[in-house]
């Protein structure tokens, strides 16, 4: 631990501008991954789907088809709602 914190102190010494753009780098790969808004991301990620789908011509036998684009399929959205 003491070398790593020499090693640190070096390299604020002789370079503080490359010392702070890695620190900056590290940190921009670090706090993502403790935001809260990662959680919401995912949730949102989730209930959106990545195909979206092509309309249909209905002819009656298709049950998992919906009869209008806006019908409610799928989970509720009301957690979106209420961020």
């Amino acid at each position: 631990m003491a070398g790593i914190g020499n090693f640190l102190r070096n390299a604020w010494n002789k370079e503080p501008v490359v010392a702070a753009a890695c620190g900056l780098g590290f940190l921009a790969l670090i706090v993502p991954l403790a935001s809260p808004f990662t959680k919401y991301t995912g949730m949102m990620n989730k209930a959106v789907p990545y195909n979206y789908p092509v309309p249909v011509r209905d002819d009656g036998n298709m049950p998992d088809v919906p009869a209008h684009p806006s019908d409610p399929q799928g989970r509720s959205l009301d957690w979106l709602k209420n961020l």
